[in-house]
């Protein structure tokens, strides 16, 4: 199954508060049927470099309609150094890989 996929953005915000540096990956993933869910998840194997490996994973939650339809999709965690790249996967194929993190300060 070829997946859609666009506008992906991932940010680290140093921003002054209680959470502290926190990482935020998101983007818009094309499914098949409108109960399904996209998330991401840290996958169990990462790469030698500092960059992190995500893994998207679909879920279907009660009954939907069968019809293409767009939805965010987004992951938060903690971080504590700049990480310069995010590679997204599914089903051991990469995605995209996102080379620009902005860093908020």
């Amino acid at each position: 199954m070829s997946i859609q996929h666009k506008d992906w953005y991932a940010r680290i915000n140093k921003m002054p508060g209680l959470a502290g540096p926190t990482l935020l990956v998101s983007g818009t993933v094309t499914v098949p049927n409108s109960n399904t869910v996209p998330t991401l998840v840290v996958a169990d194997v990462q790469d030698k470099s500092l960059g992190l490996r995500l893994n998207l994973q679909f879920e279907a939650k009660g009954t939907g309609l069968t019809v293409v339809t767009e939805k965010a999709v987004a992951f938060s965690q903690a971080s504590t150094y700049d990480v310069p790249e995010i590679a997204i996967y599914h089903d051991g194929k990469e995605l995209i890989r996102i080379n620009d993190v902005e860093i908020i300060n």
